[in-house]
């Protein structure tokens, strides 16, 4: 049996494991963005010099030959689903058997003026670090657009470099469309006490082109301010990385649309993480959700019924940890950003 995966981030390395464990199938990895799967969540570690890129990449480079999984760098430019055949950058071709799509999230982007200009740009893959990186030298100001857990992460990587930052969001408290009142207030109050520049409830208009195709400044929609600066980080969240595959017959609404064991609309082809819209969740639970944990927990489920074990992918309940700053995060079941008890509770405890 040959599989093939697309993508090599959690989901995607995680299914090939598994798939080593439970068969003998000819498995296959590929990824145009690096060599070998490396731990995205540390990328800002990386910038922040607490680690080399080598100290990410949880497993040797002798690892993939001995467990017989095959990593090859390049593009996958087309799918032919009827030929079970895939079209790759460098000319070659590569036929499967079973196709696993785990094509992760791709920064989102809302039709700004200037959002392509150099000088801006995501945190989500290996290439936006190094774009952060390329216009890091003599940087005075950049400018974040955007809250979540990407925003606050760009902006401690700026400042842990004396870069002034800029936080602009379009919420009145940071993530208060997750955290409770009290907690994204605290959180607030945490990012203006490490001098990083929160401007509430406002949106950008503009990023300006410096007259080369550069950022150099942004407007803020609301006030009609200028902010100079010389990056500006696009962080208002992720969407799948599905537009390649949108004129195929491939089921995709806003990602690759699954049942419960994973499975496309088309025969022997699946979806795991970012890119992964589940047709029917849980009660609860969001139809796509852009998690670590739960792209690793689909993975696994994926393998089993690949390898003849139809195992329906359970997610348990919700969980999650984040980091702000010098704040640490987690949660463990639902936690609302409102007091007020749901329909469906018979009890709610706030402490």
């Amino acid at each position: 049996m040959e599989v093939v995966i697309i993508g090599n981030g959690i989901s995607g390395i995680t299914a090939a494991r598994w798939l080593r464990k439970l068969s003998d199938a000819h498995i296959t990895v590929i990824s145009s963005e690096t060599e070998e799967f490396f731990s995205r969540t540390a990328l800002m570690y990386i910038y922040m010099g607490h680690m080399r890129f080598e100290d990410t990449k949880p497993y040797e480079p002798w690892f993939w030959e001995k467990n017989r999984i095959t990593i090859q760098k390049d593009h996958v430019d087309k799918v032919d689903f009827k030929n079970k055949n895939l079209q790759l950058a460098s000319g070659k071709t590569r036929s499967y058997d079973k196709l696993v799509l785990a094509l992760g999230s791709r920064s989102n982007k809302f039709g700004w003026p200037g959002q392509d200009l150099k000088g801006v740009g995501g945190l989500y893959h290996y290439q936006d670090l190094e774009n952060m990186e390329a216009y890091s030298s003599n940087l005075k100001r950049a400018v974040i657009v955007g809250g979540g857990l990407i925003g606050i992460e760009m902006a401690e990587m700026f400042a842990s470099r004396n870069i002034s930052v800029s936080i602009l969001v379009r919420e009145s408290d940071y993530w208060n469309n997750v955290l409770p009142a009290e907690e994204s207030n605290m959180i607030s109050r945490h990012i203006k006490k490490h001098h990083i520049d929160l401007k509430l409830g406002v949106n950008l208009q503009e990023i300006i082109d410096d007259g080369s195709g550069t950022a150099s400044g942004v407007i803020v929609k609301e006030t009609g301010e200028t902010i100079e600066c010389g990056y500006v980080g696009l962080t208002a969240g992720v969407s799948p990385n599905v537009d390649f595959l949108k004129d195929t017959q491939l089921n995709i609404e806003r990602g690759i649309v699954v049942d419960n064991h994973l499975q496309t609309n088309v025969p022997d082809v699946y979806a795991i993480g970012d890119c992964a819209q589940l047709s029917d969740p849980q009660p609860g639970r969001r139809n796509i959700e852009a998690i670590w944990y739960t792209g690793r927990m689909m993975g696994e489920a994926l393998a089993q019924t690949i390898c003849g074990k139809p195992r329906k992918y359970n997610p348990g309940h919700w969980f999650n940890s984040a980091k702000f700053l010098d704040i640490e995060y987690q949660t463990y079941g639902w936690v609302f950003s409102e007091r007020s008890k749901k329909d469906n509770e018979h009890h709610f405890h706030w402490r």
